[in-house]
């Protein structure tokens, strides 16, 4: 659970996730994602969640070399592309790009191919000591279910599709009653949420972005968020959610607006 002192989620196998991240999907290699991830160091983001597939890690590695913060104080997640076969093996890749000798969570981007059959080959990444944890991402309920009762190792995080507008309760019950942190990526819909009046009206009677308000609903229930920005102000901004709370009105208001109908599943439509 989070603790008050702290602004992170400790996982079930002990590590401590912040609650905040920067998420860098869609953020091209090279100079914007440099200073995407170095303004966010900047003003006190510790956890930043790249993978694989965003062709990225290389700027993710050298905005942290470039900050000087240190490696140990930043929480980094990156994940294994699943339409290659080994992940330990790309596990290995990533911290070569990243340039660290290890990564703190490492998480299968989707289920291509069933939920289990990666598994083993994640399990091994931890094993090497190529990550410090291990989870999934864009599992719903049952396939989920299926990678607990395969493997010796619970997945540590359920990374989804998650805001009031895809409140998915179903999954979040579960996922809590298995020990796992739901995670919760895109909580602005890519900024179609920002307009809604619901959100807006919230944000004026607070004083607040948005953005903000959006954010806060989630870590208020204490699920970790990556929003993505590469504008200096805003990601900025997006860190200030943390000295203000959302009344039981609000979180009520917000959480009428979900159009999941409380589903069990991680997103409306899959890719793969």
């Amino acid at each position: 659970m989070a603790r008050e002192d702290t602004r992170v989620r400790r996982l079930a196998d002990g590590i401590e996730l912040p609650l905040l991240g920067l998420g860098v999907w869609q953020v091209p290699n090279g100079p914007e994602c440099v200073n995407a991830v170095r303004w966010a160091l900047e003003v006190g983001y510790r956890h930043i969640d790249t993978a694989q597939a965003y062709g990225n890690e290389e700027s993710v590695g050298q905005a942290l070399r470039e900050s000087g913060v240190p490696r140990e104080q930043v929480f980094i997640t990156t994940k294994f592309y699943p339409r290659h076969r080994d992940p330990a093996g790309e596990a290995e890749r990533s911290l070569r790009r990243l340039g660290v000798d290890h990564v703190d969570l490492y998480i299968i981007h989707w289920p291509q191919g069933g939920p289990v059959w990666a598994w083993p080959g994640m399990e091994r990444a931890r094993e090497l000591g190529f990550t410090r944890s291990i989870g999934v991402s864009n599992f719903a309920v049952d396939e989920l279910e299926q990678v607990i009762a395969a493997g010796s190792v619970v997945p540590a995080v359920d990374q989804v599709q998650f805001s009031p507008f895809e409140y998915r309760r179903a999954l979040l019950e579960s996922c809590e009653q298995s020990g796992v942190a739901l995670e919760s990526y895109s909580p602005l819909g890519t900024g179609r949420h920002l307009t809604n009046k619901t959100v807006t009206r919230i944000a004026g009677e607070l004083g607040r972005t948005p953005a903000q308000v959006l954010l806060r609903w989630c870590v208020q229930r204490e699920i970790p968020v990556i929003p993505k920005s590469t504008h200096r102000e805003r990601i900025a901004e997006n860190a200030q959610i943390f000295d203000f709370a959302l009344s039981d009105e609000h979180l009520a208001a917000l959480d009428a607006l979900d159009r999941t109908r409380g589903t069990a599943r991680a997103r409306e439509s899959k890719w793969w």
